[in-house]
């Protein structure tokens, strides 16, 4: 009689098996397929080459279940005005399903002066939060669950004072630097090349920079010390090929600083983080953020040599496109974002911003930033996307989409490579007139009708009009949030009642140490801390380092 024999397990059953197991059934739904692809028992070339989702190379994502196990972070983007109003629009979207807070900070917090300096004037409040003290910070977060809900901090160049404050408030609340959980953004590169929140020369921004990484990888567990954005460059004109090769580029002129530093590659990769667009090119979308994690898992092992599987999990949040919203007919916006942001979906981001309708015109509304909550919740729980991991994978214009970003994200990479690395590739203006060429090539196609923009240069009737707006409101356009003169003297009456009640002497010395710690090159996070508790503002901390290392001057031609 003969011996009987079982078949050997496939890596496709193997797959299924283990991924079934990491559900905890919360939202799992048996009917729906947890991967598409071809039966267990047939050999797929395709499927082989990506690998499957939660395994190397991570083409179908970071995770084995995905969204079935557990949906992604929706993070809607908020602040404008004083912390106090930004304090209750955050309470209104956590009330209304928000999982996670993102801070929007003013301009004047971005590059470093408090809101009574007279170059604030005129834009404290204006396009995000103004925060110029720990009593500001107080008073953002007060009554949010820093123990449940992480926080993600869209700051650069002052990255490491806003990230003091923070701690700060978190442990007077009882929250441990060690348990707080969330994102600050801290990619000073792309300033230099897409956005101008700079305030620095390169080289001490650079080491700002590190320090934070430094400081977070040691003490703080659960943060991620830097999200590397695409999305600004993508903002200014950038091709999907060309946003995640500059990404990439930023990324790795960051990781080799670090790496001087001496710490070893799998104690901080873990921990870095990165940001993209979601434009209107619905499937070179969803391609796009295939391709970049399967770029990035590539560079992370064969190239830089990281051994832990989480070191080469890229890892991602996604905003749909702020330059696709028009003010002509902003009802067709909502549309934009869904597509958008679906596509993100589709593409298997970790967290998630979808933009309001009213944004071409200004600070969204409540209502606004609402219906762009209730988007991404009619995605998570109506559209039934969620239930399969990548559920595009096999479809040929999305593979052959993911192998030519890669592909010509690759060749970016490389060009960047012999120019001498990103910071040097932004020094020669290469990274600049790449980006600066397709945006002129793009605003060409417009101009002329060849490339359409609903609402802009093609069906425009209607203009100006809203049609879903009330009669009255189509004559006077649509309601939007404006932030005041009087708004902004009160927040100048802030800064200077907090001035008045600090202990002057207290302050000075903290200010001197951090001066003293600075010249001496060593970490400056313990040292601002200890600054920002002791009543420093925003903009004490930023002149210390302004008078070290001076402002940066760029280049007029590139």
């Amino acid at each position: 009689m003969a011996e009987h024999r079982s078949r050997p397990e496939s890596a496709r059953e193997r797959w299924e098996r283990e991924a079934a197991s990491a559900l905890d059934g919360a939202r799992d739904d048996r009917r729906i397929p947890l991967l598409v692809g071809p039966p267990a028992d047939r050999t797929s070339p395709a499927l082989t080459a990506q690998g499957f989702p939660g395994e190397y190379p991570y083409t179908r994502g970071i995770y084995p279940t995905m969204y079935r196990g557990r949906l992604w972070t929706f993070r809607q983007y908020s602040g404008f005005g004083s912390a106090a109003e930004t304090n209750r629009r955050f309470r209104y979207l956590v009330e209304n399903g928000q999982t996670g807070l993102s801070v929007a900070f003013d301009l004047p917090t971005q590059i470093g002066y408090d809101s009574d300096h007279a170059r604030a004037r005129g834009e404290v409040g204006r396009c995000g939060v103004a925060i110029a003290s720990l009593g500001d910070m107080r008073t953002l977060f007060d009554r949010l669950p820093l123990d449940r809900a992480t926080v993600s901090m869209t700051i650069n160049a002052t990255a490491t004072i806003l990230t003091a404050l923070l701690v700060a408030v978190a442990e007077e609340g009882g929250v441990p630097r060690a348990e707080l959980g969330g994102t600050v953004q801290n990619d000073i590169l792309k300033e230099y090349a897409a956005r101008g929140t700079y305030i620095y020369p390169p080289g001490p921004s650079m080491r700002l920079t590190v320090d934070l990484i430094e400081f977070a990888t040691r003490e703080m567990p659960r943060w991620n010390y830097i999200s590397v954005s695409g999305y600004h460059m993508r903002e200014a004109g950038a091709t999907a090929a060309q946003e995640v090769a500059f990404t990439f580029a930023d990324a790795l002129a960051y990781v080799r600083a670090v790496q001087e530093r001496g710490l070893a590659l799998d104690a901080f990769l873990p921990r870095l983080s990165f940001f993209f667009s979601s434009d209107r090119n619905f499937l070179e979308e969803v391609a796009k953020f295939r391709a970049a994690r399967r770029l990035w898992a590539r560079i992370v092992r064969e190239e830089l040599g990281a051994r832990e599987a989480r070191s080469a999990q890229l890892r991602f949040h996604t905003q749909t496109a702020g330059s696709s919203l028009t003010a002509q007919q902003p009802e067709l916006n909502v549309v934009r974002t869904t597509l958008e942001a679906l596509a993100a979906v589709l593409g298997g981001t970790q967290s998630l911003h979808t933009n309001a309708l009213d944004e071409a015109l200004g600070l969204p509304t409540e209502p606004a930033a609402r219906l762009a909550l209730r988007t991404q919740q009619i995605l998570a729980e109506e559209s039934g996307v969620p239930s399969t991991v990548d559920p595009l994978a096999g479809a040929y214009e999305v593979e052959w989409l993911t192998d030519r970003i890669e592909t010509e994200a690759r060749e970016y990479l490389d060009r960047v490579a012999e120019l001498g690395g990103a910071p040097a590739a932004v020094a020669k203006g290469y990274v600049q007139g790449e980006i600066a060429r397709e945006a002129y090539r793009v605003a060409l196609r417009r101009g002329t009708g060849e490339e359409k923009v609903v609402g802009v240069n093609a069906y425009t009737e209607g203009n100006p009009g809203f049609s879903l707006f009330p009669d009255a409101a189509r004559r006077r356009g649509p309601t939007v949030t404006r932030v005041t003169g009087e708004q902004e003297a009160k927040q100048v009456a802030r800064v200077a009642r907090w001035r008045r009640r600090r202990d002057p002497a207290r302050t000075r010395d903290a200010l001197d140490a951090l001066k003293t710690t600075t010249e001496q090159g060593g970490n400056v996070m313990p040292a601002v801390l200890t600054a920002v508790t002791r009543g420093a503002t925003l903009g004490e901390v930023a002149d210390v380092w302004r008078g070290l290392f001076g402002e940066h001057e760029p280049s007029r031609t590139f």
